[in-house]
């Protein structure tokens, strides 16, 4: 018996997925605020829904896979732990300064310094200078160290963020902090950048370090308490965390490095949606995760995720290498309100899970997404996931009287189908970011729409953004956790190695071997088998006096002269690519700003497997209310779709843990693996 799990922690829900010997189960449980507590009731689920006793099914399990909110949250919401920052003389204010005051936003009035990582009184300056090429220019001393170490300390900081200007070239002073602190605080976390992010950019890397340090106290109790929990109930194998790069690893090395789990939920349903349009044929494909909280949308572009080299994390520019994900907050349990102005506006807050929309009759009286939904008759009351959550459509009435319709004048469904239409735009803006705004036609795309809120809306954002084709996973409601299990483990090193190519090619080949050797050292450590094992050589590269870099991939095992002129066609073709064809500035002088080797590990479960139950066919009418005109009509209401396969619009799919609208002049057919594909009419 072989035993998969995957868990996706998202704001309202915490989804799980167990295959066992080619069967598919799912479960939902509620998120909480511990995480953990949560993560264990989806477990359960799954164990009943097994019907295993829980020592045999902790026992059985051969890998667990987890998407975890922990870190997305704390950045988000600024919550972090008590962290201090020593840096070089000179440079307290790096942080404060950033990139100056610009932003995307034009409003004068409505910039903002960034978010503040560190209190300025628990940054504290060292004594040293190290110079561009890495020559020490003012040695460090140890007593300067104490100093620095009993400043910041006394100033209340739980755990360190070390960032020391030109560190990547020479990490020397670094090293000797730590060696201080292990001597001399021992469990104190820390974080050196010459470690996390050894790369150029003294802001982005001070960024990435701050933010790792600041997140190091949280992840180590959380992981310690769910580790606990796991081995009491007789889990034996080690838990693995999907990562912001697209791959995961181990919970030992994610907790050397914490911040890269950052939207670790949101990356496995893209990597799943990858592996899903493989399977069917479609290389170009747009990501719509709506869950309870927010929506999360990506581009795979030539069946390829779209990586970015400086993610931006919480309003901050960093140094991490992640998948390009946009998120709004929109999604179900995204609140309606009436802004000063007299406008309707939704989210960014929500409802969460507790008290969660005012329909779930937990104490909630504002009204949210779903709320509007219910009242539109799009969701039914009593089958809602499945029927295992009773809803309450007069308090969903009544939250929305009492904050929306009363304020504007409006019917309980006038303004049910204001928020849904809303919702819908913000959606499609959200898609417009990662095809727009990056030189993409969103016409030239399916989108993959999961999460258990997107059945909803998938058509109306297609409709907006002018795409035609949908499909919707028939475990869409838990697809990221699907995708979580399916995913490779991947490993990045990286060094700013400065080299051009009028210099020898044997100075860039060291700079490689020595980032794979640290990549063979991980593969050890991970355990991954020699037949799995993968390795790419890529460079950021930029022609001179441009500021930021294209990543291109290298050719071969070893970089010589002969390679040179085949980098720098490669070079070009990227950056054309990106920025358009005949773009490339020829003439210019091309650098080599930073080397990197991606590590892969290739899982052994590369195809997404289905549920093995399929309810019967079962077709009712129901009157709802037309989201685009606010009239009633009476539509088609379908459970198990599956064993009829083909229907026109206007109509409902009810499956145990999501709805999905297809809308008047839409078609809806189940494909491969028992998919729903939708196409519309955008004529």
């Amino acid at each position: 018996m072989t035993l998969y799990v995957g868990i996706d922690v998202g704001g309202t829900f915490t989804d799980a997925v167990a295959v066992i010997d080619g069967r598919a189960v799912r479960g939902k449980a509620f998120s909480t605020k511990d995480v953990t507590s949560g993560i264990l009731a989806a477990l359960s689920v799954l164990q009943e829904r097994l019907g295993m006793q829980e020592r045999a099914f902790y026992t059985s399990v051969d890998r667990l896979v987890l998407g975890n909110t922990i870190v997305t949250n704390a950045v988000d919401e600024q919550k972090y732990a008590p962290v201090g920052l020593l840096t070089t003389q000179g440079f307290r204010d790096t942080l404060r300064i950033a990139r100056s005051a610009r932003t995307d936003e034009r409003d004068p009035h409505a910039m903002a310094p960034a978010p503040e990582i560190v209190a300025r009184r628990r940054i504290v300056e060292v004594a040293e200078r190290v110079d561009a090429r890495g020559n020490v220019l003012v040695p460090l001393a140890e007593a300067s160290i104490a100093a620095a170490v009993d400043r910041v300390f006394a100033a209340g900081a739980e755990s360190l963020a070390v960032c020391l200007l030109w560190s990547f070239r020479n990490p020397t002073h670094e090293q000797a902090i730590a060696r201080y602190l292990d001597a001399h605080h021992p469990g104190v976390p820390y974080t050196l950048s010459s470690e996390l992010t050894p790369v150029y950019r003294e802001y982005e890397r001070m960024v990435t370090t701050a933010l790792d340090a600041a997140v190091k106290p949280l992840v180590a109790e959380h992981f310690d308490q769910l580790a606990k929990e796991l081995a009491a109930r007789g889990l034996q194998q080690r838990i693995q965390i999907m990562q912001v790069h697209g791959g995961f690893l181990s919970v030992e090395e994610t907790g050397k490095a914490p911040i890269a789990m950052f939207n670790s939920g949101p990356v496995g349903g893209v990597t799943g949606a990858r592996l899903l349009g493989q399977r069917l044929g479609r290389r170009s494909i747009l990501t719509a995760d709506m869950g309870g909280t927010s929506l999360d949308a990506a581009a795979i572009i030539d069946g390829q995720l779209r990586v970015l080299p400086r993610a931006q994390i919480g309003g901050l520019q960093t140094s991490l290498t992640a998948v390009d994900i946009e998120t709004i907050g929109a999604g179900g349990g995204s609140l309606a309100w009436v802004d000063g102005r007299g406008v309707m506006r939704v989210g960014p807050h929500s409802a969460g899970s507790t008290p969660g929309p005012a329909c779930y009759g937990k104490g909630g009286n504002r009204p949210a997404v779903t709320d509007a939904a219910l009242v539109l008759g799009l969701i039914n009351a009593d089958y809602y996931l499945g029927g295992s959550v009773p809803l309450y459509p007069e308090e969903a009435r009544e939250a929305l009287r009492a904050e929306v319709a009363g304020p504007l004048g409006l019917t309980e469904e006038e303004a049910a189908a204001g928020i849904y239409r809303l919702t819908a735009s913000q959606l499609a803006n959200a898609l417009r970011k990662v095809t727009v705004n990056r030189g993409h036609d969103p016409r030239e795309f399916t989108l993959v729409g999961f999460g258990g809120a997107c059945g909803l809306f998938a058509a109306a954002i297609a409709a907006e953004t002018g795409v035609s084709e949908i499909v919707l996973p028939r475990n869409a409601a838990v697809f990221s956790a699907f995708g979580l299990m399916h995913a490779d483990s991947v490993f990045s090193a990286v060094q700013t190695s400065p080299w051009t190519f009028d210099q020898p090619a044997e100075l860039l080949e060291e700079s490689f071997q020595a980032l794979e050797e640290r990549t063979r050292s991980w593969f050890e450590s991970e355990g991954i088998p020699h037949d799995r094992r993968e390795l790419y050589r890529e460079a950021d590269m930029k022609f001179a006096g441009q500021i930021f870099e294209v990543t291109t991939r290298l050719s071969g095992d070893r970089f010589g002269e002969h390679h040179k002129d085949d980098l720098r066609r490669r070079f070009i073709a990227d950056y054309e690519a990106e920025f358009g064809s005949g773009t490339a500035w020829t003439e210019a002088e091309i650098l080599v700003v930073n080397s990197r080797v991606r590590g892969i590990g290739r899982t052994d479960s590369q195809h997404i497997l289905d549920d093995a139950d399929v309810e019967e066919h079962r077709v009712d009418r129901r009157q709802i209310v037309d989201p685009a005109t606010a009239e009633l009509m009476t539509v088609e209401v379908h459970r198990g779709f599956r064993a009829v396969g083909k229907a026109m619009g206007p109509c409902l799919l009810e499956e145990p843990d999501t709805t999905v609208f297809v809308p008047a002049r839409a078609t809806v057919e189940v494909v491969d693996g028992g998919h729903f594909l939708i196409r519309l009419d955008n004529a």
